[in-house]
């Protein structure tokens, strides 16, 4: 961004008047949003009372807190006073770096492992987003675009022009990109559901008793859609690989579905089979898993600048690999030794 006036390299809250002229990194940003950001400790609403008082104004005209910046627009801010306590510290984030799979001007696509969050909250310090805005302190503009589950692997995109980050938004609000999951669960493949199942059960978020973020199938939830199509059997062991796609994007959709299904992700604390997450960690198990077993391991969208189509693709991790090895070899010790038995597919 470029400030006319008082000149700095990052436009900030001053005792003087600030004309700031708009960049692409914030353009398509509403100007309420784009306040508090550069308005660091400076109550919501005072930044609302002099919106409304037509202080802030936009080309010299007044504007209302639902406006949206255009690249080029000029921001007069009034002289607003920070005292310096105002502003909380922020935990150091170790700069970190993750599995590439795409980049380009305005994208950034990595493969996240599991056990590490995508943003700091929650009694988390810091996640993905910081370690790599530490990473890359000459970024401009580093922001997630769409978000995984702290114990869930693969795919996580990152915007790195504002304009970007508002196509992608538009595109997902569109059902517009194809997100696809790995998941191994434990439970009966019912035969009439062939290898394809559609859940379109509504989903509630609530909180526990203990004050953990939770979610319930409830008649009054929000619409839900998601599509698991079985992938591999291992009828012994009782469990199956599914792929499930993304039809909305609720939280932690894929993981009550499948438990409302009676298939239970391996190694989910939250909505899995207690006991038999139990019994995986133990050591000397077989099969063996000290993770949840999901995985983003395709996204197909559009650019969203150029319009060209675009695919990306994670591999499962080791560890999830090893675990379905582990099931195929049961499998097969199990029919050798019972070899009267039919197995899958025959």
């Amino acid at each position: 961004m470029k400030e006319l006036g008082k000149i700095s390299h990052k436009p900030v809250a001053s005792d003087q008047v600030s004309i700031i002229e708009i960049d692409d990194n914030a353009a398509g940003q509403r100007i309420d949003n784009f306040l508090l950001r550069i308005c660091k400790g400076v109550p919501k609403s005072h930044i609302y009372r002099i919106l409304r008082s037509g202080e802030v104004r936009v080309n010299k005209g007044r504007i209302d807190a639902q406006y949206r910046l255009v690249l080029g627009d000029r921001v007069r801010v009034p002289p607003i006073r920070v005292a310096s306590s105002a502003e909380p510290a922020v935990p150091y984030a170790p700069a970190a770096q993750f599995t590439t799979l795409y980049e380009d001007d305005c994208l950034l696509v990595l493969d996240k492992p599991a056990g590490v969050a995508v943003h700091g909250g929650s009694g988390v310090a810091f996640g993905v987003i910081e370690q790599m805005r530490a990473a890359r302190p000459q970024a401009k503009f580093l922001e997630l675009v769409h978000r995984l589950d702290r114990e869930t692997s693969g795919i996580l995109m990152l915007a790195k022009k504002r304009a970007a980050l508002v196509n992608l938004h538009e595109q997902i609000r569109a059902n517009q990109m194809d997100k696809r999951y790995f998941a191994c669960v434990h439970g009966v493949w019912e035969p009439g559901w062939g290898h394809r199942r559609a859940v379109r059960e509504p989903l509630h978020k609530y909180l526990a008793a203990d004050g953990e973020r939770r979610v319930r199938v409830q008649p009054d939830g929000q619409p839900s859609h998601t599509v698991f199509n079985l992938v591999e059997r291992w009828p012994e062991s009782g469990y199956a690989l599914l792929e499930a796609e993304l039809k909305t994007g609720r939280t932690h959709q894929i993981r009550v579905h499948l438990a409302h299904l009676g298939l239970p992700i391996a190694g989910d604390v939250k909505y899995g089979d207690f006991a038999l997450n139990k019994a995986l960690v133990r050591a000397h198990a077989r099969p063996s898993l000290k993770r949840m077993f999901l995985h983003a391991h395709r996204l197909k969208l559009t650019h969203p600048v150029t319009g060209a189509p675009l695919q990306f693709d994670a591999p499962l991790p080791a560890e999830c690999r090893r675990f379905l090895e582990q099931l195929t070899l049961l499998q097969q010790g199990d029919n050798e030794a019972h070899p009267e038995r039919p197995t899958h597919g025959s």
